[in-house]
């Protein structure tokens, strides 16, 4: 149904509070529900077993970190960020910088979740500072609109007046930890409609969003670590991500919504699981050889390290307790010599790559 007092050019001060006023327990939904959730707990399964269960996850925040900033048409390459969060120099490239960025703030708001099991307007303002990387706060000034990148129209109009927006925060606080029946993963989707909605700030919304449900996740229990590779998956439907959004807003179409996010969340979990399986199996692989060529240069330690991202030097693995300086250089030298590494010098520093860890995360 048209919903009649929306106007796309009109802000949307009456955008209704929650929770919304409709079916969020249909047989489409409940039906997606049990694969979600099923593929979202292997994924929590499958982290959990692993004997370091933080061991990719820079490489997953790193990936998640590029796809969410390439949905803001901010560009970057997966080399060049491996490369940016081990090389000790200034980011030649401003895209570069700003996903950097991104990752700080995901890291950020999991730190705070863990001292402090809340998402509250503070914490969303401060993970945009951190994206944005300036002391901006809540949208003060009439002006902003959503527009049609192609033809100019205007599509959206959020609502106006900071003490508006701040009023649709709060209740958006008190619905994320309201105790209610509806399924978290029903639930998240919800909050990431609503607060894309309010479109609290100046500029870097959708990535500070973005960070929200995976914060959400972490909070409902259903994810322990970042380790949800989420916006991969909104690039690739990305025309149907927005027009769900609007179907919300122009005719309180939540099922199609719901039923988008929940199919994101299963699609990328299984993704997940999958790439985490092909990366244990690689390191497998990787200590067996090295255990039969290199019998006094593998420690367990060091196999770790490699994998940890697919860029690595010396003086990394010196401050994670492998070896002096001097033992490490001998290491990654007959490494590279084994065919274990290729190494690549930027500027001073000698990296070394693990070629095949790169190879399989652009192929999986």
């Amino acid at each position: 149904m048209i919903n009649p007092n929306y106007n796309p050019e009109t802000p949307y001060n009456d955008l209704p509070l929650l929770p919304p006023n409709s079916d969020l327990e249909s047989k489409n939904i409940l039906k997606k529900l049990i694969t979600s959730s099923r593929a979202l707990s292997e994924l929590k399964g499958a982290i959990t077993n692993l004997p370091n269960p933080t061991l990719f996850i820079d490489t997953i925040n790193l990936q998640e970190a590029q796809a969410s900033s390439a949905i803001e048409n901010i560009i970057t390459t997966q080399d060049e960020l491996f490369m940016a969060s081990i090389v000790e120099k200034k980011y030649d490239n401003p895209a570069t910088k700003e996903v950097m960025h991104y990752k700080d703030a995901l890291w950020f708001g999991f730190q705070e979740i863990e001292k402090r099991p809340i998402l509250t307007t503070n914490l969303f303002i401060q993970l945009m500072q951190i994206i944005k990387e300036n002391t901006s706060s809540i949208r003060n000034a009439p002006g902003t609109q959503l527009k049609n990148p192609v033809t100019g129209k205007v599509v959206y109009t959020p609502p106006e007046g900071e003490e508006i927006i701040r009023q649709k925060l709060k209740n958006l606080e008190d619905f994320i930890h309201a105790d209610d029946t509806i399924d978290p993963l029903v639930k998240m989707a919800i909050i990431h409609y609503q607060f894309e909605a309010i479109h609290p700030f100046f500029d870097g919304n959708g990535r500070t969003g973005r960070i929200i449900l995976l914060l959400y996740l972490k909070l409902s229990g259903l994810l322990d670590l970042p380790a949800l590779y989420l916006s991969n998956y909104i690039i690739t439907y990305k025309n149907e991500y927005y027009t769900n959004l609007r179907k919300v807003t122009e005719e309180g179409n939540w099922e199609d919504w719901i039923l988008y996010m929940l199919d994101m969340v299963e699609k990328t979990a299984s993704k997940g699981r999958n790439q985490i399986t092909a990366i244990e199996e690689l390191m497998n692989n990787m200590t067996t050889e090295m255990q039969q060529k290199l019998p006094k240069v593998y420690s367990k330690d060091l196999v770790e390290a490699l994998f940890r991202l697919p860029y690595t030097k010396r003086t990394q693995l010196e401050s994670e307790g492998i070896a002096s300086l001097k033992t490490i250089g001998n290491y990654l030298i007959a490494l590279e010599e084994a065919g274990f590494l290729k190494s690549e010098t930027i500027g001073k520093e000698k990296i070394y790559i693990n070629f095949r860890l790169l190879e399989l995360l652009k192929n999986t």
